[in-house]
């Protein structure tokens, strides 16, 4: 059945459906929350001519107006045709990402275009689309319903192409961190697998750039262009940011040495943090931890592009260090939104559709321990997230248990990469049949 392309639409669309009946007429309120506030944003510019970026700072980068505005194309004035437009907007681009996909994961790497040993599929890529609905599904509506569902089929399309089109990878990935900056992280790793990185990722991006920024010229805002980049900075500790866990586990127990530990609402942005005793400081800390973190990853990805020479795995490096890329941007960050987890989604998806020497079962253990995250996310939002802002035990504990298997996620990830540059050190010699890739789980 895994092999049927009738059932993996049949169940692309049940999948979609559902998640689109819970946002919309389930729990509208709970569930697709934010689609209202982009719905408001939309009907200001469309009926008062007050738009985003243009005509002040914003929270979200320029690139983030386009999705936002084709649903209100349709509706901008109803909150549910405003959310099945967008649901219909995801599940388009969701089709577009499983298209790609399936025609090519399975193709070789274009002549020139990357370094190292391109290893083509083992299997039918379908594999990867099938994950990638069983991870829409146990998310649930944030899979669907946040600015973050806009950009996860954009990585997958991305990652799927890199390899023989390199060029559109690198316009997308930057299209996308013009969307909601995440994906431009994964130019990282791709960039280490270039082998004209000027000419293949640079040039595309700057273009992309360049467009983005002539048109919120164009448009009069070009001095708010970057002010996504300051909007987060006067942000606590989100409560279900992993660093924010032992004090989750603090609040429960009473608090720390007699101070208590509170989960309060920042009204201005609507968001809930934890505050009390050392909140504040890690807050701060974490605005420095994470370009330190993302330096550290590149360095570790360097070492193991460097160590595997040309016989390095070059399809397992760059879907493994996309994934590594995109755990570290959830693990050192003070925000930690649920939707965050949908970033996890794009490197597994590739990783799986084309997992390099390795083959899949070397994808097994990330790919089951996304799962469990997503279902656990799931869980802490929007099942129980009043249990959580309640401090409630149990609700609390789930949300522990999640933010502790992004770190085993990390470990995991973190250590084939490891064990792959190691054996690409005693990969040697010409007549070497091995390749070097991460080991099978």
């Amino acid at each position: 059945m895994l092999r049927s392309r009738v059932a993996l639409w049949t169940a692309f669309v049940a999948v979609h459906g559902w998640i689109a009946y819970v946002g919309t007429v389930l729990i509208p309120a709970r569930a697709f929350w934010d689609l209202d506030l982009y719905r408001w944003w939309m009907w200001q510019g469309l009926h008062q001519g007050v738009w985003p970026v243009l005509d002040g700072d914003w929270v979200y980068p320029a690139g983030a107006v386009l999705p936002m505005l084709l649903p209100a194309l349709v509706d901008a004035v109803g909150t549910q045709p405003y959310a099945v437009a967008w649901s219909a907007l995801i599940t388009l681009l969701d089709a577009v990402a499983v298209v790609v996909l399936l025609r090519y994961a399975g193709r070789p790497a274009r002549d020139g275009a990357v370094r190292g040993d391109v290893v083509p599929p083992a299997r039918d890529p379908a594999v990867g689309a099938w994950w990638w609905l069983a991870f829409i599904l146990l998310l649930g509506p944030v899979a669907v319903g946040r600015l973050d569902a806009v950009v996860a089929p954009v990585v997958v399309i991305a990652l799927a192409v890199a390899l023989r089109h390199p060029a559109v990878a690198s316009a997308l990935l930057t299209f996308g961190a013009w969307v909601k900056v995440a994906p431009g992280a994964l130019l990282l790793p791709l960039v280490l697998v270039l082998r004209r990185p000027w000419r293949d990722l640079v040039l595309p991006a700057a273009a992309v750039c360049a467009v983005v920024a002539g048109a919120v010229a164009a448009g009069g805002g070009l001095g708010h262009l970057t002010s996504f980049l300051g909007e987060q900075g006067e942000r606590g500790l989100q409560v279900e940011s992993v660093a924010a866990t032992p004090f989750v586990l603090a609040g429960i127990a009473g608090g720390i040495g007699g101070e208590p530990v509170r989960v309060v609402l920042n009204q201005e942005i609507t968001t809930w943090e934890i505050a009390g005793p050392g909140t504040a400081a890690v807050a701060g800390a974490l605005g420095v931890l994470l370009p330190v973190a993302l330096a550290a990853v590149t360095a570790l990805l360097a070492w193991v592009r460097l160590r595997g020479g040309d016989r390095l795995d070059t399809a397992g490096l760059l879907a493994r260090g996309a994934l590594l890329v995109a755990v570290t941007l959830i693990l050192a960050n003070k925000v930690g939104s649920p939707q965050f987890v949908g970033w996890l989604a794009g490197p597994v998806v590739v990783g799986l559709a084309r997992p390099g020497a390795g083959g899949v079962p070397s994808w097994r253990v990330p790919a089951a321990l996304v799962l469990v995250i997503a279902a656990l996310t799931q869980i802490v939002f929007p099942i129980a997230y009043d249990g959580i802002t309640a401090q409630q035990v149990g609700p609390s504990l789930v949300l522990v248990l999640r933010n502790l298997l992004l770190v085993a996620l990390l470990v995991a990830v973190a250590r084939d990469l490891a064990r792959a540059g190691r054996a690409g050190s005693r990969a040697t010699g010409p007549g070497e049949e091995a390749r070097v890739s991460a080991p099978a789980a």
